[in-house]
C-alpha cells in the first residue's frame, strides 16, 4: 500500500468578511466573500476552484498566498498555522506559495528583462551567488521552453503564450510546494492553451508542487484537475474527485455549470439547464440556501434553512434536495 502524503495546506472554515460603506447616512455592511471553505491539499495534487464571477475564487487566492488575514477560521501550511506566525515566519511561508495571474501581459514588469525578473525573487529570498542564481535561472528557463538568449530581452518582445512562460517560471523559481493558477489560460488564444496546461503538469512531475487552479473553464478542468470545488456566493457547493463530479454532478448549480460545457462528440452533450436570474448581491444574500431563488428544484425548506456540506456519493455536496 502507498502511504498517503501529509497535506501541504490545510484550509478549516476558512473565511473572509469586508466592512464596506453603503452611502453618507447608511450603516456599513458586511460582505462575506469566503464564507466558511474548507478542503484539503497534497504534494502533487491539482484543486480546481470553479464558479461563475463573484464567487469567491480570487478572494479564495489572496488568503492562500497570504495577501490577506483570514476574518475567521484556520490556514495551516505543513501543519504550522499561518495565523498566529510572525513576520519572518510569515516571509517564509509565503516563500512557500506562488502565483501565476491571469493577464501575463500585465503581470510582467515591461522596464525588467527577464533575467531580471526571475533573480529578484532569489536575490531577496536566498542566499545564493550570482553564479548559482544564473545557473537555476537558465535550468528552469529551459523547462519552461525557452533559451538562454532570451534572458536578455524585454516582455514586449515576446507572444502571450511566451509571456505565461516567463510567469510561470517566475512562481516556480523559489521552488515553492504550491502555486495559485488564476485562470492562467483564459487570456491566451486556443492553440496555445493546451501548451500552457501540459507545461504545468509536466512542472508538476519534475518538481512535486501542488496546484490551486482557479477557472471558469471546465473543459480545462477536466484536462487538468484531481478534485474539483464548485463554489457559490463564498461557499463550497459540491466538492470531490474530478471523475465523479464530472461523471454525475450532484448539486443543482454544478449540474447547470457542467451542461453550459460545450462538447464534440454528441455523446457527450448534456442536456441544456438554464439558471434564471442574477447572483444575489453579497451586500444581502437571500436567507437559506443562497442559491435557492436560481434553483429549480428548491421547496419550502430551501428559503430557510442552509444546507451543510455532507458526504454522498463519493463527494461533498451542501443541498437539501440531492
Amino acid at each position: 500500500m502507498h502511504e498517503i502524503a501529509p497535506p501541504l495546506l490545510q484550509a478549516e472554515n476558512l473565511s473572509r468578511h469586508y466592512r464596506v460603506g453603503q452611502g453618507l447616512f447608511r450603516p456599513k455592511a458586511t460582505v462575506k466573500a469566503l464564507d466558511g471553505v474548507s478542503f484539503t491539499l497534497r504534494p502533487r495534487q491539482t484543486l480546481a476552484v470553479v464558479g461563475e464571477s463573484g464567487c469567491g475564487k480570487s478572494t479564495l487566492a489572496r488568503q492562500l498566498t497570504l495577501i490577506e488575514p483570514p476574518s475567521a477560521g484556520s490556514l495551516r501550511f505543513g501543519g504550522e498555522d499561518a495565523a498566529s506566525a510572525d513576520k519572518v515566519r510569515l516571509k517564509t511561508l509565503r516563500q512557500q506559495v506562488q502565483m501565476v495571474f491571469q493577464n501575463p501581459f500585465a503581470s510582467l514588469n515591461p522596464r525588467k528583462t527577464v533575467q531580471a525578473t526571475l533573480d529578484e525573487p532569489l536575490l531577496i529570498n536566498t542566499g545564493l551567488s550570482r553564479t548559482e542564481r544564473l545557473e537555476r535561472i537558465e535550468a528552469l528557463l529551459a523547462q519552461v521552453g525557452l533559451r538562454s538568449e532570451h534572458l536578455r530581452r524585454y516582455p514586449h518582445m515576446f507572444s502571450g503564450g511566451q509571456r505565461q512562460r516567463i510567469a510561470i517560471a517566475r512562481a516556480m523559481i523559489l521552488q515553492p510546494g504550491i502555486v495559485i493558477a488564476d485562470e492562467p489560460v483564459s487570456a491566451l488564444d486556443v492553440s496555445i492553451q493546451a501548451q500552457i496546461l501540459n507545461l504545468f503538469m509536466d512542472l508538476q512531475d519534475s518538481m512535486g508542487c501542488a496546484y490551486v487552479f482557479i477557472s471558469h473553464n471546465l473543459s480545462v478542468v477536466e484536462h487538468v484537475a484531481d478534485e474539483v470545488m464548485v463554489m457559490y456566493l463564498g461557499r463550497a457547493v459540491e466538492m470531490g474527485p474530478k471523475a465523479q463530479l464530472f461523471a454525475r454532478p450532484l448539486h443543482p448549480y454544478t449540474r447547470a455549470l457542467m451542461s453550459a460545457t460545450p462538447a464534440l462528440r454528441k455523446a457527450d452533450r448534456r442536456e441544456r439547464i438554464k439558471i434564471h436570474g442574477e447572483l444575489p448581491s453579497p451586500l444581502n444574500p437571500p436567507p437559506g440556501c443562497a442559491f435557492h431563488k436560481r434553483c429549480p428544484l428548491a421547496e419550502a425548506r430551501c428559503s430557510v434553512e442552509a444546507p451543510q456540506l455532507r458526504e454522498l456519493d463519493g463527494r461533498l455536496v451542501a443541498c437539501h434536495r440531492v
